[in-house]
C-alpha cells in the first residue's frame, strides 16, 4: 500500500493553512486574515470518502458559502463546487473532474459518485468553493474481483460518544497509516441532549453536544453531524481513509426499530417524521450510498457488499431497520419460529451473499453481538453495571441481552445452521454496541465452531467499570472471569478499555488486535495494544497470542 504521510491531530491536509476552528465548535470557523485577523472559509468539516469499489469510490464534504449558512439553518445561496481526482498529491496527473451546485436543501452537502477509476490504487481529491481550497483527501479503490489481493487491513471502529470523551482512537488510526479502510459498526453519533450519557461514574460531558437538546428533528440531526464532523481526529481519518459504514441505534434514537425507540416520546412528535429526519442527514453527512446511490434521498437501504478482490467480501448489515420490536426475557414471542432481527429480504440476501461468495474471507459487519450471552449472578453493584452497560441492557443471571441477536433465536439459529450445512469457511462477524471487547467461537448444532466473531469496544462510550466508578482492572477482572466460566465459547474479553481494532487478514488467516487508549478525557491520549486473536483459514478456532 502507497505510504502518505498523516496530518498531525490539530491539522488538515491542505498546504499552508492550519483549521482554527476546534472541535465543539459548529459555527463558522475562523481563518487568519491580514485585515481582520479572521475571515470566513468554505470548507469547515473536512473530506471523506467511502464505500471504494474498483472503478468508483464516494467523495464527500460540506461547504459554508457564508458566515450564516451553519449547518441545520437552511440559509445561504447555492454555491458551485469544483472537485478533482488525481493520482498525485500535487494533482498533475488528473484522472477526473467536475463541478456541481450544493443548495441549502442539502445542507450544503456534497457527494459524488467519482466512477471509471482503475482497481487497486490510490487517488487524491479535493474540492473548490470560491476561492477555497478544501483539504485534500486521499482514498483508494478496492482490487479488481477476482484479483489476489495479498493482505488487507482495516480499522474497526463503533461507539463514539462526543460527550463522553476525545476521539483518541481516529487519531491512532489515521497515525499507523497502513489502513486499505475503516469499518464503522454504527453509533457514528450520538442523539443525547447535554449532561446525558456522558463521560464515567457521574456523566460529566467532556465536551457538550449541538444542539444542547436531544436531537429530533432534520435540523438538530443537521447540526449534530456538522459537530461531529468538526472533530480533528476524525477528518484526519477520514481524509486518509476510505470508510466503510452501518448505523446502529444512536444515530436516530436509542433502541429503534421502525415502530418506534426507547428514546423517543410520545411529546417529540411522530416517530415516522423522526426517524425520517434522522436517515436523510445521514445521507448527506457520511460518504455512503444507500439504495445502491450517492444521491440524496433514494432511499434508505444501507445493508450492501463491498468487495475487497478473491480475499474479503465484506457483508454490511442494518439490524435496526427491519427488526421486531424488542421482547423482554421471558416474553413467549422471544422465541417465536418468525421473529426477525434482519427482516426477511435482508436475510435472504445475506445467506445468498455467504452461499455465492468465491472470496476467502466473509467478513459481517453486524452491529449488534451475534454470540450468545449468559451473564453470572454477580453483586448487585456489578450486576447493576452490567444490565445498564449498554444501549440498554437486560442482562441478569441466564438472561439474553434481546437488543442483540440473542433476542432473536430463532433466525440466528436458522442463520447459523446454513452455515453450517453448507459448509460455509471463514465467516467472521465484526460487532459492536456492547462498549466492551469481545472475541468469541460461534459454534453451531454440534458443539463446533461454525464462525467467529471479533467485537470492539466503544471509541467513548462508557463500559462497566464507568458505571461502578471503580478503577480499571480492579473489580472487572472477576467478573470477566465468572463470564469465561460460563460462556466457553469466549475466548477473550476485556470489560473496561476504550479505543480500537485492527483486522488483518490474507489467504492464510486472520489476525484482529484490540488496541486501548490512557484516557478518553485526554486529548492527547497514548494507546496500548490490549490483546491478539488470530484464525487459521480453514478454521473458526480462535487462538491466543
Amino acid at each position: 500500500m502507497q505510504r502518505f504521510e498523516a496530518p498531525t491531530r490539530r491539522q488538515v491536509l491542505i498546504g499552508g493553512m492550519s483549521l482554527a476552528a476546534v472541535a465543539g465548535v459548529v459555527g463558522p470557523a475562523a481563518f487568519p486574515s491580514p485585515a481582520t485577523g479572521y475571515r470566513h472559509h468554505r470548507f469547515q468539516h473536512g473530506v471523506a470518502s467511502g464505500d471504494p469499489l474498483p472503478d468508483a469510490v464516494v467523495l464527500w464534504t460540506r461547504v459554508t458559502p457564508s458566515i450564516e449558512a451553519v449547518p441545520g439553518s437552511g440559509l445561504g445561496e447555492p454555491a458551485e463546487v469544483v472537485w478533482e481526482v488525481a493520482t498525485d498529491d500535487g494533482f498533475a496527473e488528473l484522472v477526473a473532474s467536475g463541478s456541481l451546485m450544493t443548495v441549502p436543501r442539502s445542507d450544503h452537502t456534497v457527494k459524488i459518485d467519482v466512477t471509471g477509476l482503475l482497481p487497486g490504487l490510490t487517488y487524491y481529491y479535493r474540492f473548490t468553493s470560491g476561492t477555497d481550497v478544501s483539504p485534500t483527501g486521499r482514498t483508494r479503490t478496492t482490487p479488481a474481483s477476482h484479483a489476489v489481493a495479498g493482505s488487507l487491513r482495516f480499522g474497526v471502529v463503533s461507539c463514539a460518544n462526543w460527550q463522553a470523551g476525545w476521539f483518541s482512537a481516529y487519531r491512532h488510526l489515521a497515525e499507523r497509516d497502513d489502513l486499505d479502510a475503516v469499518i464503522h459498526l454504527g453509533d457514528y453519533i450520538y442523539e443525547y441532549e447535554q449532561g446525558k450519557y456522558s463521560y464515567g461514574y457521574d456523566w460529566v460531558d467532556v465536551r457538550s453536544h449541538q444542539p444542547p437538546h436531544e436531537t429530533v428533528t432534520l435540523a438538530d440531526y443537521r447540526t449534530r453531524h456538522a459537530q461531529y464532523k468538526t472533530d480533528p481526529d476524525l477528518q484526519a481519518l477520514h481524509a486518509l481513509v476510505p470508510f466503510v459504514v452501518t448505523w446502529d441505534d444512536h444515530e436516530v434514537a436509542d433502541g429503534w426499530f421502525p415502530g418506534g425507540a426507547f428514546e423517543h416520546q410520545p411529546d417529540e412528535g411522530a416517530f415516522a417524521d423522526r426517524l425520517w429526519a434522522a436517515q436523510r442527514a445521514y445521507d448527506e453527512w457520511m460518504p455512503v450510498r444507500l439504495a445502491g446511490t450517492a444521491v440524496v434521498g433514494d432511499g434508505t437501504r444501507i445493508y450492501r457488499r463491498i468487495q475487497f478482490g478473491n480475499l474479503v467480501d465484506l457483508l454490511m448489515l442494518d439490524l435496526r431497520g427491519y427488526r421486531d420490536e424488542r421482547a423482554d426475557p421471558g416474553d413467549p414471542a422471544l422465541t417465536a419460529p418468525d421473529r426477525q432481527l434482519t427482516g426477511a429480504e435482508q436475510y435472504d440476501w445475506l445467506v445468498d451473499e455467504l452461499e455465492s461468495s468465491s472470496a476467502r474471507w466473509k467478513l459481517i459487519g453486524n452491529p449488534v453481538m451475534v454470540a450468545p450471552m449468559l451473564m453470572p449472578q454477580r453483586p448487585r453493584g456489578q450486576q447493576l453495571a452490567l444490565v445498564t452497560t449498554t444501549d440498554p441492557m437486560s442482562w441478569g443471571p441466564a438472561e439474553p441481552n434481546t437488543d442483540t441477536w440473542d433476542g432473536y433465536p430463532a433466525q440466528r439459529k436458522a442463520l447459523l445452521q446454513h452455515i453450517e450445512d453448507r459448509e460455509i469457511s471463514d465467516v467472521v462477524f465484526l460487532s459492536g454496541d456492547v462498549h466492551t471487547a469481545w472475541a468469541n467461537e460461534i459454534r453451531g448444532s454440534t458443539g463446533t465452531p461454525v464462525a467467529a466473531e471479533f467485537v470492539c469496544a466503544s471509541v467513548t462510550s462508557n463500559n462497566v467499570d464507568d458505571y461502578m466508578g471503580t478503577s480499571p482492572r480492579s473489580v472487572s477482572v472477576a467478573m470477566e472471569e465468572a463470564i469465561v466460566e460460563v460462556n466457553p465459547h469466549v475466548r477473550f474479553v476485556n470489560l473496561d478499555d476504550h479505543g480500537y481494532c485492527v483486522l488483518e487478514v490474507d489467504d492464510a488467516g486472520a489476525r484482529m488486535e484490540w488496541w486501548a487508549v490512557s484516557d478518553r478525557a485526554d486529548p492527547d491520549a497514548s494507546t496500548r495494544r490490549l490483546a491478539t486473536r488470530t484464525l487459521a483459514a480453514g478454521s473458526s478456532r480462535i487462538q491466543t497470542v
